[in-house]
């Protein structure tokens, strides 16, 4: 899940919205201003609900933060890399680049979210029962119980054992540490999530349909994104099982074509497709040939005719900071969820000098290739 609005870092996590947040931020504010706010607590302006229910909507999605940070801060302490938390429509996503190296590493990666939230929820509780006993207005009250609720809620639903939830991932230590297999407790842990996933697609529809409410709607949109991601699970499993232990080394491009910073677009389109440059992307670099960033075909035809005499390759390219890297002795299955959330294309790096180019298709070959000579005659 790629973000739209980077909100910088938290306690050295990059942190981003993506724009479906906004979809969330609306149904809950709607739901509490139209609905559970003026039933629990008639008689105050429309006004007053509308604010509070704003309000709540954007504690709600701090602690869907706090939850999603919690992983990312514990994946760090346990050696895994974090790419950044992005909170988006159906909560928020920790993007690590590496599997935790351990079933007890991933047991406390884990663990932590619905921790996190039941300790959240636990203190919204006992906020609400303060300041009832403080007299405050019963709105406020209504709606900090409602963070409470919502958070226990948040707790219990993570811990249900099913991939792609925190649950599914207990899980799938447990059946680690047990087997001793991490591809094989990978499928159980995914089959859980899509038995639960098509569960609720089905009692959702089944609302909406033979009860007339709308509300099923969600949990069916829930379940299809707990079918999709535990899917992708279990996918990238498997592909682990068969690029375990590759090096990307192993599979990219060695000393690729390069353009140089300064050079002119229209210079560029002059060697290519039958000159120089006969790939659709190139590694940039500065004077001293050290690598600045990425441009492709597609960046260079969005400058107008007329401007690409007087615009440089350095005008128009991704810049370093913005493309997947990797190392020459980087595992290919850690770099393969970079791959797939980027451009699909990765600079290797060895000491900061440019040894190579990998992409998706790269490693397609080679699995392709893998599987081959690894599959039983029948």
């Amino acid at each position: 899940m790629k973000e739209t609005l980077p909100l910088g870092r938290i306690a050295g996590v990059r942190v981003g919205l993506h724009w479906s947040v906004l979809v969330i931020v609306g149904l809950v504010t709607v739901m509490l201003a139209y609905g559970r706010f003026p039933d629990a607590h008639p008689g105050h302006s429309s006004w007053a609900y509308a604010s509070l229910a704003l309000l709540t909507a954007l504690v709600f999605l701090a602690s869907l933060l706090a939850h999603e940070l919690a992983h990312a801060v514990v994946a760090q302490r346990n050696d895994v890399q974090v790419d950044g938390v992005t909170l988006w429509m159906l909560g928020g996503v920790a993007r690590l680049r590496s599997e935790a190296p351990t079933p007890a590493a991933e047991l406390r990666i884990a663990g932590v979210g619905p921790l996190t939230s039941a300790a959240l929820g636990a203190a919204f509780t006992g906020l609400a029962l303060g300041l009832d006993a403080l007299g405050a207005s019963g709105l406020v009250v209504e709606a900090v119980a409602w963070l409470a609720a919502i958070n226990v809620v948040l707790a219990v639903f993570n811990a249900v054992p099913a991939a792609p939830l925190d649950g599914g991932r207990l899980l799938r230590a447990f059946l680690w540490h047990r087997t001793g297999d991490p591809v094989r407790a990978t499928r159980s842990a995914s089959a859980a999530g899509r038995a639960l996933g098509w569960f609720m697609v089905f009692t959702g529809f089944a609302a909406v349909l033979f009860g007339g409410n709308l509300s099923g709607l969600w949990p069916a949109l829930i379940g299809w994104f707990l079918i999709t991601a535990a899917t992708e699970e279990a996918h990238r499993a498997e592909l682990g099982g068969v690029l375990a232990g590759l090096p990307v080394r192993q599979v990219m491009t060695r000393d690729p074509v390069t353009v140089p910073a300064a050079t002119t677009v229209a210079d560029f389109l002059a060697e290519g497709p039958f000159g120089a440059y006969r790939h659709s992307a190139f590694p940039v670099v500065s004077a001293n040939g050290s690598p600045v960033g990425l441009v492709t075909v597609r960046l260079i035809n969005r400058v107008p005719l007329q401007a690409r005499s007087a615009t440089t390759v350095a005008d128009v390219m991704r810049p370093l900071a913005d493309i997947a890297v990797a190392t020459p002795d980087e595992p290919v299955v850690d770099l393969v969820p970079r791959l797939e959330a980027g451009d699909r294309r990765a600079l290797v790096l060895d000491g900061g000098r440019l040894v190579g180019i990998v992409t998706l298709a790269d490693v397609s070959r080679a699995v392709s290739w893998l599987t081959a000579t690894t599959r039983p005659r029948t």
